[in-house]
């Protein structure tokens, strides 16, 4: 327990410096050095940024908005989020081990189903045809998915969008 408190504490410690103190330190500091050794001495450049404000402005009305664009196309529209989840996924077992269990329940509730469809115990009409259903939207939907596909979100979307 001790050693995991240390790598715990190190690993938060990395997160805030990195996410939190590193990020605005540099682009603090990326704005004063660029101002101050760059734009204040080019006369065009100092026309257009009269002053560090005017500078800093600038800068964060249009990079904002572009880093946002960035980082969008980061997570939706490169491949490289997922070549990084794929390396999380494969060094972590927590997520592994919740996949496998969410497909042992997925098809021992099928078998359930079936069991349940097949028995000659009190189960009304209704509940078997809602049973019914219930297994054959699994079997159409189980066998098509894929981890690098949309399937599963657009299942999980089409769950709440009814």
């Amino acid at each position: 327990m001790k050693n995991s408190l240390l790598f715990r504490g190190w690993y938060y410690f990395r997160n805030g410096w990195s996410v939190y103190f590193a990020f605005i330190f540099a682009a603090i500091n990326t704005l004063t050095v660029t101002y101050y050794l760059a734009i204040e001495n080019i006369p065009i450049l100092q026309n257009i940024f009269p002053s560090f404000l005017y500078y800093v402005i600038t800068v964060v009305l249009l990079g904002v908005p572009l880093l946002i664009l960035i980082g969008y196309a980061h997570y939706k529209k490169s491949r490289a989020y997922r070549s990084e989840a794929s390396v999380n996924f494969e060094s972590n077992p927590f997520p592994r081990r919740t996949l496998i269990n969410s497909e042992i329940i997925l098809r021992l509730n099928l078998e359930i189903l079936e069991i349940l469809k097949n028995s000659n115990n009190q189960i009304s009409d209704s509940d078997k045809k809602h049973i019914d259903d219930v297994q054959k939207e699994l079997k159409r939907y189980v066998p098509k998915r894929k981890l690098d596909d949309t399937s599963d979100l657009d299942y999980l979307k089409g769950l709440y969008d009814s």
